[in-house]
């Protein structure tokens, strides 16, 4: 006898429908509280909308039921970003393209500035790979930049840079040297420094800021009816910062393609690039191979980069970021390097003897293939014995949460993260059941943007079935 409803194929009939009942209802509560905000006017300039991220756009625009295009989305930065306004702009997406297959996620990580996230990017942008990056952080205006750079080198991602929005009233722009006129920072930033890298990396620059303004003043509000507190977004703010991106997220027909053309290619198998007995050769320019499979042969392949398989190329290697800190839960550790290449495993810190700040601190490191691998001071910079795992004294951020937080961290207090590779060293195609989908597979990612020969060496006469092979050039070197 069934004690759930849901283990039977009625049941799960049932269950379907409960959910669709309820999915409704939230939606028409969203509605409801949508409908209690009034509208923002219509834009009275549009000239920035949907500026450098066409491709992204592109791939959403001509996507069709026989012919779906996969989108990743990444939307990144500190607590504005992590405060979930995103799931609307996800939505919107979802229903103005039912045919593109979205992977949408939200890395943000409150309290950290640009200081801090220049740091952890490494381990949550770049292995994400987005096609588009949603992007807003406060802080240093250099380390903003650094950010900006290492993901335009790095990844052929499109980036909206999103400009704050008014939590004051702003200033009115400077007309002299900003640096002694503009007194506000925020003003700095969105009038001169911001829009700069923008431009210098070819980004998109959101005017979020001053369409806030506008509807403040259109509806008489004060900057502080759309906050909780000095910055952070009520549920009208959240709302209306949705609104704006939605808008935004313009597909334009007749813009020129050349800026993003060439950033990632696709080989046709059988058109472009083909098979010569068993081996599928490709020399290409980029850092990142995905192989697209097709309906087929099961068959398998050996994956040869430059000679090598993909785990013997150190810089396809990536960290994840780490287990959280004991009371605000930020990643306890900022950025991990290696001076001999990682092994795929497991890592554990385990800390103790925390001064009174938290910033010293006696830890020993161990992982699941490596073992125990050394000890050391969070004040010292750390090798372990294998060279394995570098961590430079300002990655440890027990200090901040003890700062935040006030209370101490237990003793013997662990760390976790795990050593991941990007790509594999045999292609086994997935089942490519129906023929409107992509199913990619990373062969490899994170490579030295170059010139690079790839080689598939199938390993007896049933080859793997693929439809194309797509490389990424990223814009920027």
């Amino acid at each position: 006898m069934k004690r759930y409803i849901g283990g039977t194929a009625l049941g799960k009939s049932i269950v379907r429908k409960l959910l669709s009942v309820c999915l409704a209802v939230i939606a028409l509560n969203a509605s409801a509280l949508a409908a209690d905000y009034p509208s923002p006017a219509p834009p009275t300039d549009t000239s920035q909308y949907g500026k450098h991220f066409q491709r992204s756009m592109t791939l959403m625009e001509s996507s069709t039921p026989t012919k779906r295009n996969t989108v990743r989305i990444l939307f990144y930065g500190q607590s504005i970003v992590g405060q979930q306004w995103h799931t609307m702009v996800a939505d919107d997406l979802r229903r103005r393209f039912p045919n593109t297959d979205f992977v949408i996620e939200n890395k943000a990580i409150g309290g950290f500035s640009s200081q801090l996230l220049v740091r952890t990017m490494h381990y949550d942008v770049m292995p994400f790979y987005p096609d588009l990056l949603v992007f807003h952080v406060y802080g240093a205006h250099d380390k903003y930049e650094d950010i900006i750079r290492e993901i335009r080198t790095r990844t052929t991602a499109e980036i909206i840079m999103q400009s704050d929005h008014a939590n004051t009233w702003p200033q009115p722009k400077c007309t002299g040297d900003f640096w002694t006129e503009q007194e506000d920072w925020g003003d700095k930033m969105n009038y001169f420094l911001l829009p700069a890298v923008a431009e210098k990396y070819k980004c998109s620059w959101q005017p979020q800021r001053w369409e806030w303004v506008d509807y403040l003043k259109a509806n008489n509000l004060q900057p502080k009816d759309l906050l909780t507190d000095s910055v952070h977004l009520n549920n009208q703010g959240k709302w209306l910062m949705a609104e704006l991106l939605k808008r935004y997220l313009v597909y334009l027909g007749d813009e020129p393609k050349d800026s993003w053309a060439g950033m990632v290619k696709t080989y046709v198998v059988g058109k472009d690039i083909d098979w010569q007995g068993n081996k599928l050769t490709l020399e290409f320019e980029g850092n990142r191979i995905v192989a697209l499979a097709a309906k087929g042969p099961a068959g398998k392949a050996d994956v040869i980069i430059d000679g090598r398989k993909t785990s013997d190329h150190p810089e396809c290697y990536t960290f994840t970021r780490p287990s959280g800190t004991p009371h605000i839960r930020w990643p306890a550790v900022k950025k991990f390097t290696f001076q001999k290449p990682p092994v795929l495993e497991t890592w554990r810190a385990v800390c103790s003897n925390f001064d009174d700040a938290q910033k010293n601190f006696d830890f020993t490191v161990t992982g699941s293939a490596t073992g125990p691998d050394g000890a050391g001071k969070a004040t010292e910079k750390f090798v372990s014995n294998s060279g394995r795992i570098v961590i430079e004294p300002e990655d440890w951020v027990f200090e901040y949460d003890k700062s935040v937080s006030k209370k101490n961290a237990p003793d013997q207090f662990e760390v976790t993260w795990s050593v991941e590779l990007l790509g594999t060293d045999r292609y086994a195609p997935p089942n490519a059941d129906d023929p409107a989908k992509e199913y990619p597979t990373i062969l490899a990612s994170n490579l030295e943007n170059t010139v690079h020969t790839l080689e598939l060496i199938a390993e007896g006469p049933a080859k793997p079935a693929i439809a194309a092979i797509r490389i990424y050039t990223p814009p920027f070197k």
